[in-house]
């Protein structure tokens, strides 16, 4: 449950203002504004941003703004919608397009990191907002999402004719999670440099070896919290709704039903309000993290082995805090500011530290190449997790063989 360089600095749109002196409508105004939303939406999520933000943003009136559109919500709705068929467009196959499988696949995943980059502020908002859009469009979305996990499951079942359906779909939902962990950070490589390695991570992922799956579902480690404890009981109950509705959509009032208390009043003997809820459960998972890198390192012989302690480790963690994982990434902005900037830095140096392992048993990575690993790995093992909760398909082993296959190839 780490962000490394996060996307997570959340702050306000910026841009000219409208009194910056008399500018010419440009032709591609709907573009622009388009453009400057995405990196609105991106930064401050759906519900950080208003439609006078934007307008700022644009040095523009709010007036003028709603001439183009008529909502907030139409703006996130066209842009998640253009990103999704974007997507969908990237992975396409030339028609006389004769090679073999493998290289139909590596076209499809360099199409998905181009389409990636060029709208990474939107696919962060494909990544953990796409709740917010309305039962009709969500379901436009989920289809885009569909046809690129069928397109890569057709080329990977030539690859791996053994392989079931669910098997590949697994596979498939794995590939996509390392491509679009590129939304999730803000770490930089140059776009060829980084389809190679994104590109290459994905096809060690289709390759021989895949444990089989669980007979059953695992049982979680999760650790049941008594009803007297109310300290941690809130801190549980809160994550799970800001997972369930969204940070924005629960009040303290829920909090405090959900753990069991008479009023609202109560959280507040224990929490200055829900942000600082939020700011404590983060503390608690950036800390694990970061804890778990000097045990893993002090208590093996080599960077493999620790790698290895540190892989099953961070699979255990995320399958039996999923809510928190995604919460994690997906409600940062909400975090009080003056919390962020230790977060940020036990993030950054976590992944530091997990890059330098992968190095040491990798030497031909640069440092950036191996944080662009660790970033993808755990969005993979995250994306994992939520797809697939409890289904054995998707079981611990064969997530933590996926990421050593992302991390060391």
């Amino acid at each position: 449950m780490n962000v490394g360089e996060s996307r997570g600095v959340r702050g306000s749109v910026v841009g000219g203002g409208a009194g910056e002196g008399v500018r010419r409508r440009p032709k591609n105004r709907r573009a622009q504004i388009a453009a400057t939303s995405a990196m609105a939406f991106g930064a401050a999520g759906y519900h950080g941003v208003s439609m006078e933000d934007i307008a700022s943003g644009l040095g523009i009136s709010s007036a003028a703004l709603y001439r183009h559109y008529p909502s907030k919500y139409a703006l996130f709705r066209e842009e998640l919608l253009r990103v999704g068929q974007s997507f969908t467009t990237s992975i396409e196959i030339p028609a006389d397009e004769t090679v073999g499988a493998a290289q139909r696949l590596r076209h499809m995943l360099t199409g998905l990191t181009g389409a990636t980059v060029e709208n990474r502020a939107t696919v962060t908002l494909v990544r953990w907002e796409g709740r917010y859009l309305e039962p009709a469009d969500r379901q436009v979305l989920d289809d885009h999402r569909a046809a690129v996990l069928r397109a890569f499951g057709e080329q990977l079942a030539i690859l791996r004719p053994e392989l079931t359906p669910a098997d590949l779909r697994m596979l498939s939902t794995a590939m996509l999670g390392v491509i679009t962990s590129i939304a999730d950070h803000h770490a930089a490589l140059p776009v060829r440099a980084l389809t190679t390695l994104l590109g290459g991570a994905c096809l060690a992922l289709a390759g021989p070896g895949l444990p089989p799956a669980a007979t059953a579902s695992e049982p979680s480690t999760r650790i049941e919290i008594p009803e007297a404890f109310k300290h941690e009981l809130l801190l549980r109950k809160a994550v799970d709704l800001f997972h369930e509705r969204g940070y924005p959509n629960v009040s303290v009032e829920d909090i405090a039903s959900a753990a069991g208390l008479s009023a609202a009043s109560a959280v507040y003997r224990f929490y200055r309000g829900k942000a600082d809820i939020l700011a404590a459960a983060f503390r608690r998972a950036a800390d694990r993290v970061s804890g778990a890198i000097g045990r893993a390192v002090a208590s093996t012989a080599d960077s493999g082995a620790a790698l290895d302690q540190l892989i099953g480790q961070f699979v255990a963690d995320t399958f039996d805090e999923r809510a928190l994982a995604v919460v994690y990434y997906a409600e940062f902005g909400h975090v009080p500011v003056e919390e962020r900037a230790v977060l940020r830095n036990i993030q950054r140096l976590s992944v530091q530290e997990w890059a330098r392992l992968v190095r040491e048993v990798r030497p031909t990575l640069s440092a950036a190449e191996a944080r662009f690993l660790v970033h993808a790995a755990f969005a993979m093992v995250i994306d994992l997790g939520q797809a697939y909760g409890d289904d054995p398909v998707a079981c611990r082993a064969r997530a933590g063989f996926l990421m050593r296959r992302v991390l060391l190839g």
